[in-house]
C-alpha cells in the first residue's frame, strides 16, 4: 500500500498547475508546511489543509501569506516583541518533502496521512534572516566572486588540465555524517561498563540485532524512499552488549550507530540532513527506541560527531565537470592552488567559525582532548601524496583517492548532529573564498603553497600567521603536550562565552565572513545573542541542578565501627568537595550560587571561569566517589 506514496517533489516539478495536480490525486496529503530554519537550526512545522495552499499557490511560495511570531523562532534581538511579524516563503529551488504520520491513516485511501514540507525563508523587515537564506546568499556571492577570480587568473597552479576562463558555473559539494546513540527509553547508562566497551572496541562496526537492527534497516530503505541515496549504516564505537528478556525481545540497549548518504549540492545536503533526523528519529521511535543527536550526551563517553565534508567543483563551458581540488597529477601534487586555499582559509579563520560550530554547552562537553576530538586548528594531508592522510586528531582533513580526482574534499572533524549546517557550510565556503583569493592571486605554484600550509611557528607566511602551524602529520594529543598544542595551533575555548568571545577579538577575521553583504553583522550579533541566552539558562536551570544531584548522591556509606583509614580519608576529601561546591555558609557561598550571581550580574567572564572550575571539581568528586565506594566491603 505505502509503496506509490509520494515522498519527494524535486524542483523540476514545482510548477503551480503540476503541485496541484499531484497534491490533487493524493487525497491522504492533508497539510502543507513551509519549513523555515532559524539561527538555532529548529526547523518551523506549521500544518496548513492543503486545501487552503491550493487557493494561493503563488501567495503560499512568493511571501507574505504565511506569518508566523517572531517569540516562535528563535532570532534573537531581530525579531522583537514590538516587530514581531515574521514571513515565510518557500524555496522551489530544493526538493520537497513528504512528512508521512504512520499512526494516522486517511480513512478514504488507508494511506498514512501525510504533510508536504516546503524548504523556506523567514522574512522579517523586508529582509532574509534565516539559515537557509545565509547558505543560499553566500554561495551565490561565492560563485560570483571564484568567476571572477579565475576569470582574471585563467592560469591556476596544479590545475593545466583546465584553464580559469573555461570555468562557466561552480558547483558547491557537501555531505554530513550522521552519528547518534539509541536506547530503550529507561535505560540509565554505566559510564565504567561503556567506557571499558570503548577501550576494548567491542562495538565499533559490530553486527546490530533485535529491534535496532530492524530500526537501522528501515532508516537506511526510508532514506532511499525520499532520494537521499544512503551509503551505509554501521555500528559506531560506543555501546554496551544488549541484553535479551525472557521474550527474546531486546530489554537493554544502549548503542552509538552511524548513517551516511550520498553528497549533494550545499543547500540540499542541509535540507538532507534534517530530513535524515526526522527519519531516524521517528523510525527507532516506531521500534520503542530512543534516539538522542546530543553531541556528548555521557560524559566520559565518546560523543557523536557529524563530520562535514566540503568540496568544490566547476562545469566547464565544455560540459565536462572538474573538481577544483584535485590537481592534475595526483601523485605529485597533495592539491591544486585552489585546495591549499580553501583549507589555509578555513584554518586561518576558524576561530571565528567555531563559534558557530560549537555553540552549545553540549558541543563543548565533546570537543575537549581524548576520544579524538577536533580541538586543535590544524590539518593532516599525507606523508607524501601517494599515501592519502586518515589523521583522526586533526580539525580538518584532506580526503582524497589517487584514482578518483572527483573524490577529492575536506571532511571538518567539529560539528556535531546539532551544529546549524546552514551556517556552518556558509561559514566554511566563505573562508574558503577568502583563502582561495590569496593563493590564487599569489602566483606561487603548488609546491610553495605546500610549504607555507606546512610552515613552522614563527616563520613568516604571505597569508598565515606568523606564530602559528597549521599541518600536522603526528598524533596531536600523543606528541604534544598541552602547552605545545594551544601555542602551536591556538588555544581551544572551554565555554560558550569563550568561544563567542572570538567575534569580539578578531574583528579582521570576522569581515571574512562579513564579505558580500550576506552574513551579516546584525545577524551574527543575533546568532551569538541567542547562544549566550541558551547557555547561561542551560547553566543556571539545569547542569547546576545535574551536578546538585550528583553532590546529593555522593552520600556517607561507611559504618563507623568497620570504617578503615582510607575511608574516612576519601570521605573528609568527599565532603569538603560537596560543600565547597553546593553549601553556603556565612563565611562563603558555594560555587553554584557564586556561579548563579555572576550570570545575575552580567558579569559572564567570571560565570565562565566558574563553570570551568565547577566541571573539574564535579569529576574530581566523582571520582573520590568511586574510589570510596570499591573499597567498602560490608553487606
Amino acid at each position: 500500500m505505502a509503496n506509490d506514496l509520494l515522498y519527494v517533489i524535486a524542483p523540476e516539478q514545482h510548477g503551480v498547475a503540476e503541485v496541484k495536480a499531484l497534491l490533487e490525486a493524493r487525497p491522504e496529503i492533508k497539510f502543507v508546511s513551509l519549513v523555515g530554519v532559524d539561527l538555532a537550526g529548529n526547523d518551523t512545522d506549521e500544518k496548513i489543509p492543503v486545501e487552503i495552499f491550493l487557493d494561493d499557490i503563488d501567495g503560499f511560495l512568493n511571501g507574505g501569506v504565511v506569518q508566523t511570531d517572531g517569540s516562535s523562532v528563535v532570532l534573537t534581538g531581530l525579531a522583537t516583541l514590538n516587530n514581531a511579524r515574521v514571513d515565510m516563503t518557500g524555496d522551489r529551488n530544493v526538493n520537497w518533502f513528504v512528512d508521512y504520520n504512520y499512526e494516522h491513516f486517511d480513512e478514504e485511501s488507508g494511506k498514512p496521512v501525510g504533510t508536504l514540507r516546503i524548504p523556506g525563508f523567514l522574512i522579517h523587515n523586508d529582509l532574509r534572516v534565516d539559515s537557509r537564506a545565509i547558505l543560499t546568499d553566500s554561495l551565490e556571492y561565492v560563485k560570483t566572486e571564484l568567476l571572477n577570480l579565475f576569470k582574471a587568473n585563467p592560469n591556476l597552479a596544479g590545475i593545466t588540465h583546465a584553464k580559469g576562463d573555461e570555468i562557466e558555473e561552480i558547483l558547491f559539494t557537501s555531505a554530513t555524517e550522521l552519528e547518534f546513540w539509541v536506547k530503550t527509553p529507561t535505560n540509565k547508562a554505566d559510564v565504567a561498563e561503556l567506557s571499558a566497551s570503548q577501550v576494548m572496541q567491542e562495538q565499533y562496526w559490530q553486527r546490530t540485532r533485535g529491534e535496532v537492527r530492524t530500526a537501522m534497516e528501515q532508516a537506511v530503505l526510508a532514506l532511499e524512499k525520499y532520494g537521499l541515496q544512503p551509503e551505509m549504516g554501521h555500528k559506531e564505537v560506543g555501546g554496551i552488549k544488549s541484553r535479551i528478556d525472557e521474550t527474546g525481545h531486546l530489554s537493554y540497549v544502549l548503542e552509538q550507530l552511524e548513517i551516511d548518504w550520498k553528497y549533494s549540492n550545499a543547500v540540499q545536503t542541509a535540507d538532507n540532513e534534517l530530513q535524515a533526523r526526522i527519519l531516524v528519529k521517528e523510525v527507532f521511535r516506531a521500534n520503542g527506541l530512543d534516539v538522542t543527536f546530543k553531541a556528548k550526551p555521557i560524559i566520559g563517553v565518546a560523543g557523536s560527531g557529524e563530520h562535514t565534508h566540503v568540496g568544490l567543483a566547476a562545469r566547464l563551458k565544455s560540459g565536462k565537470i572538474i573538481n577544483l581540488f584535485s590537481p592534475t597529477d595526483m601523485k605529485a601534487d597533495f592539491l591544486s592552488s585552489v585546495g591549499y586555499g580553501a583549507i589555509m582559509g578555513i584554518l586561518k579563520n576558524y576561530e571565528v567559525v567555531n563559534p558557530f560550530i560549537s555553540a552549545t554547552n553540549d558541543s563543548l562537553n565533546r570537543l575537549k582532548p581524548g576520544f579524538e576530538a577536533p580541538v586543535c586548528i590544524v590539518t593532516s594531508l599525507g606523508h607524501n601524496p601517494a599515501i592519502p592522510s586518515r589523521n583522526r586528531t586533526i580539525l580538518a582533513g584532506l580526503v582524497r583517492d589517487i584514482g578518483n580526482p572527483y573524490a577529492t574534499r575536506f571532511e571538518v572533524r567539529a560539528p556535531n548532529p546539532y551544529t546549524n549546517t546552514y551556517i556552518a557550510l556558509s561559514c566554511f565556503y566563505l573562508s574558503i573564498l577568502d583563502g582561495v583569493k590569496a593563493a590564487v592571486t599569489s602566483g606561487k605554484n603548488t609546491k610553495e603553497l605546500e610549504a607555507e600550509l606546512s610552515k613552522e611557528a614563527g616563520a613568516e607566511g604571505f597569508y598565515l600567521e606568523k606564530d602559528r602551524a597549521y599541518r600536522s602529520e603526528h598524533d596531536v594529543f600523543e606528541d604534544y603536550t598541552t602547552e605545545e598544542r594551544d601555542r602551536l595551533f591556538s588555544k581551544p575555548p572551554a565555554t560558550v562565552w569563550e568561544n563567542m568571545q572570538a567575534i569580539e577579538k578578531y574583528p579582521e577575521k570576522v569581515a571574512v565572513l562579513t564579505q558580500g553583504g550576506v552574513f551579516r553583522k546584525e545577524l551574527i550579533d543575533a546568532f551569538v545573542a541567542g547562544a549566550l541566552v541558551r547557555w547561561k539558562t542551560e547553566l543556571t536551570q539545569r547542569i547546576i541542578g545535574e551536578n546538585m544531584d550528583i553532590v546529593k548522591y555522593c552520600c556517607c556509606l561507611h559504618e563507623a565501627e568497620t570504617a578503615v583509614d582510607l575511608d574516612l580519608y576519601h570521605w573528609d576529601q568527599i565532603q569538603a568537595l560537596r560543600i565547597y561546591l553546593a553549601k553556603d555558609t556565612l563565611a562563603q557561598k558555594s560555587l553554584f550560587t557564586r556561579i548563579r550571581e555572576a550570570l545575575a550580574a552580567g558579569d559572564y567572564a567570571a560565570a565562565s571561569n566558574l563553570q570551568v572550575e565547577m566541571a573539574a571539581k564535579v569529576e574530581e568528586l566523582k571520582a573520590l566517589y568511586i574510589a570510596y565506594e570499591q573499597n567498602l566491603i560490608e553487606c
